[in-house]
C-alpha cells in the first residue's frame, strides 16, 4: 500500500479521501504516539490547531479537536492562520504539538493535515509512519478530568505579526506594494504586516469565502497580480499561496520573479550582512541552472536536495545552514522560521529593495534564468516513474540531445497523482519540444 503521509502531511479530496473519521483517527494516533515518545511527560499536554479558510476546514477542525481532546490533550483553537504562523505559535505558546489543516496551493475541494512538534518543525517520517501504523487500533480513552479541554486562542494574529516585523531590517516607507493573498490564510496577516512595516499596500485575493482559495489568484495564478501592479503603479507585487508558506513576486513592469530569483537576491543580502551560515544555500534539483551558476560566481555554495521543503529543511538542519528554499517559492529562513514563510519572505524581499534603493527588476539581474519548461502529466501511475524502461530510454535520449546546455528531470509529485516533467535547454523552443515529447512518453508508459 502507498504511504498515507506524503511530503507535506496527508492530503486529498476533502470528505472523500480526507474524511472527518480519518482526521480524527490521525489526531488520536498522533496523541498516542507522541505520548509514548515522552512528549507529554510530567505535564498536561497542549495542542494548537489552525486552518486555512477552506469550507471543509470547518468540519475537519472539529474532527481534529475531537480526536485530540478525547485523547486527553488540551486544545487551543487558533482559527484561520498561515501554516508558518501555526508552526511559530506551537513553539511560542509552549504547545506539545501543532496541527495545520490546509492543502496549500491546491484548489478548494482538497484539504490536508500536517503535524508540528513542540519546536515548530514538521514531524519526521519515522513518527508519521508510527502514527499511520496506529490508525484504528483499539485503545482506552480517558474519562472525567482526564479528557482534554478546548478553548479559543486570543491575540494569535498580533503575536505572529509582531514577530514578522521584528525581523525586518529596514522600513518599507515609500514602497507601493500589491499583495495577493490567494483568498487564503494570509488575507488578514499579510496586508497588516506590510502596512506596519511602512509600505503603501493594495490588496487582491483577500476576501475568502471558503470556496475561492487559490481560484485565479495567488502564487499559482499571477496574472491578476501583474495587472494590479500596473494599475496601481506599484513598485512590486507579492503573491502567497493558500496557506502562505510560499512567496512569488512581480516587478513594476509585470515580470514574474520566481523562488530561485528571490533566493538569489536574499542570499546575497544575507551574505553581505554576515548572516548566511557557511556562505551556503540549500536548494532542490528543480532550481534553475542559472541560479546555481549565479551562486557559484558569487562564491556561495549550493547544497542540492530532492524536491520538497521538508528535504530542504532536513539538509539545512543537518548541515547547520540557515537559508534555503525552492523555485516554487518556499523560502526557509531558519533564523526566523521553522518552515517556508511567504509573508516573511515578501517582507525581506521588499526590505532588500528599500535598503539598496533599487527596483526589483534590477535586483533580479543577479541571475540569468535558463529557459525551463515544466509539464504536469496527470492521472498516470506516478509510482512507476522511476522503474519504467520505456521512460528511462526516452530520458537518456533527451539528455544526449541536450548535451551540456540543458538537463531533464522527471519526478512523481509528492502530493498529487501526477508526474512532473522538467526540461532546461539553451532555447525556449528546444525546452518545450523536448518536454512535450517526454510528457507523451509518460502518458503512454504510465497511463
Amino acid at each position: 500500500m502507498a504511504r498515507l503521509f506524503g511530503t507535506d502531511g496527508v492530503r486529498g479530496l476533502a470528505n472523500r479521501d480526507l474524511t472527518a473519521p480519518l482526521v480524527m483517527d490521525l489526531s488520536i494516533a498522533a496523541a498516542r504516539v507522541l505520548g509514548e515518545e515522552g512528549a507529554f511527560k510530567g505535564h498536561r499536554p497542549l495542542a494548537v490547531v489552525g486552518r486555512d479558510p477552506r469550507a471543509s476546514g470547518e468540519f475537519l477542525e472539529a474532527a481534529v479537536v475531537a480526536g485530540l481532546a478525547s485523547s486527553g490533550v488540551d486544545v487551543l483553537r487558533l482559527g484561520v492562520l498561515p501554516t508558518p504562523a501555526v508552526a511559530y505559535l506551537t513553539h511560542q505558546l509552549h504547545a506539545d504539538v501543532g496541527v495545520m489543516l490546509s492543502a496549500s496551493h491546491n484548489a478548494a475541494p482538497d484539504n490536508g493535515i500536517k503535524f508540528f512538534d513542540r519546536s515548530g518543525y514538521k514531524l519526521p517520517d519515522e513518527l508519521e509512519d508510527r502514527i499511520e501504523a496506529r490508525l484504528g487500533e483499539p485503545w482506552e480513552p480517558p474519562t472525567g478530568a482526564g479528557v482534554g479541554r478546548v478553548r479559543e486562542a486570543h491575540g494569535a494574529v498580533e503575536q505572529y505579526v509582531a514577530h514578522l516585523l521584528s525581523t525586518v531590517p529596514v522600513s518599507l516607507d515609500g514602497l507601493r506594494v500589491v499583495v495577493d493573498c490567494a483568498n487564503g490564510a494570509s488575507s488578514d496577516v499579510a496586508p497588516e504586516a506590510l502596512r506596519r512595516a511602512g509600505a503603501e499596500v493594495f490588496t487582491i485575493g483577500t476576501a475568502p469565502d471558503g470556496l475561492n482559495i487559490n481560484a485565479g489568484c495567488g502564487s499559482t495564478s499571477l496574472e491578476a497580480l501583474r495587472e494590479a501592479v500596473k494599475e496601481h503603479g506599484a513598485d512590486a507585487g507579492i503573491a502567497n499561496d493558500g496557506d502562505a508558506d510560499r512567496c512569488l513576486a512581480v516587478t513594476a513592469t509585470g515580470e514574474i520573479v520566481d523562488g530561485d530569483q528571490i533566493m538569489a537576491i536574499l542570499a546575497l543580502e544575507l551574505r553581505e550582512s554576515g548572516a548566511l551560515a557557511a556562505d551556503t544555500v540549500v536548494a532542490t534539483v528543480m532550481s534553475n541552472l542559472g541560479f546555481k551558476l549565479a551562486m557559484r560566481e558569487a562564491g556561495i555554495t549550493v547544497v542540492e536536495t530532492a524536491v520538497g521543503d521538508r528535504y530542504v529543511l532536513e539538509a539545512m538542519k543537518e548541515g547547520g545552514f540557515g537559508f534555503g528554499g525552492e523555485q516554487s517559492g518556499h523560502v526557509i529562513m531558519l533564523d526566523h522560521a521553522t518552515t517556508g514563510d511567504g509573508v516573511l519572505t515578501g517582507l525581506h524581499l521588499l526590505a532588500a529593495m528599500a535598503r539598496r534603493g533599487r527596483p526589483l527588476d534590477e535586483l533580479t539581474k543577479v541571475m540569468t534564468r535558463l529557459p525551463q519548461v515544466l509539464i504536469n502529466v496527470k492521472d498516470v501511475d506516478k509510482n512507476r516513474a522511476k522503474t519504467s524502461p520505456e521512460l528511462a530510454a526516452a530520458i537518456a535520449a533527451a539528455e544526449a540531445g541536450l548535451g551540456a546546455t540543458g538537463r531533464v528531470l522527471i519526478r512523481p509529485s509528492g502530493t498529487e497523482q501526477m508526474v512532473r516533467v522538467m526540461v532546461e535547454a539553451a532555447s525556449e523552443e528546444q525546452a518545450q519540444e523536448v518536454a512535450e515529447d517526454l510528457a507523451e512518453v509518460v502518458r503512454s508508459a504510465l497511463g
